[in-house]
């Protein structure tokens, strides 16, 4: 079932290239986009059918958070993930406090971005119909959080995220330096990463052949 997402974010250009993201991730679907507090409130009270807002909190006539309470009053039950600069630890607690089910901070790549929309579209996807015991419980709710206890140390799991989904997005083989340009990161952590899911059995690495004729290491998502 296709998420229908309203994109809240005042600045233009960052309003143009999220809705554009939200296309580009398989499952969701851009139904509009508000520059404002006051015409995201008047979005949803006309389309109560909006699954999931993308919302940012510095809106030129308000605070994210007050429209999420005014949201929240209303009635209207859509999911929410921040996506937004602010760092505060309040404004991160008053979110959760909220209800937003996930925390994406400015600037990130599209590889992280689709990350985010895929650890929601997991989360939806297990959630049952029927009644639900403790050990369902925790599944649904461990689907929105992340851990790193599995990774080796120095390792974290939001780039690891950001690696796999970008070698998930490229749909064919990337060498180390691709990603480090895709995910923001260097050469050398791209390629720790890229090793990790090689010895994890997730990608695997073959030779590509340049003009020197001195081979590359590429990896290719296997899943």
């Amino acid at each position: 079932m296709t998420v229908r997402v309203l994109v809240v974010e005042d600045e233009a250009t960052a309003a143009e290239a999220h809705g554009a993201y939200v296309g580009r991730v398989p499952g969701f679907e851009l139904v509009g986009t508000a520059r404002s507090a006051h015409d995201a409130a008047r979005f949803l009270a006309g389309d109560p059918g909006v699954d999931l807002v993308l919302l940012d909190m510095h809106l030129p006539d308000g605070h994210g958070l007050g429209l999420l309470q005014r949201v929240r009053a209303s009635g209207h039950r859509c999911d929410v993930i921040a996506v937004t600069s602010a760092r505060d630890a309040e404004v991160v607690r008053g979110a959760v406090t909220q209800g937003v089910v996930l925390y994406l901070l400015k600037p990130f790549t599209f590889a992280t971005f689709r990350a985010k929309l895929e650890q929601y579209a997991a989360y939806r996807e297990s959630l049952p119909e029927e009644q639900l015991d403790q050990e369902d419980v925790d599944a649904l709710l461990g689907s929105l959080r992340t851990t790193s206890t599995a990774l080796p140390k120095g390792m974290s799991a939001e780039t690891l995220r950001e690696v796999t989904a970008a070698l998930r997005e490229a749909g064919g083989g990337l060498s180390a330096t691709e990603v480090a340009e895709l995910v923001g990161a260097s050469r050398v952590t791209s390629r720790r990463y890229l090793e990790h899911l090689a010895d994890a059995g997730r990608v695997e690495r073959q030779p590509r052949y340049g003009r020197s004729g001195r081979p590359e290491v590429e990896y290719r998502w296997l899943g």
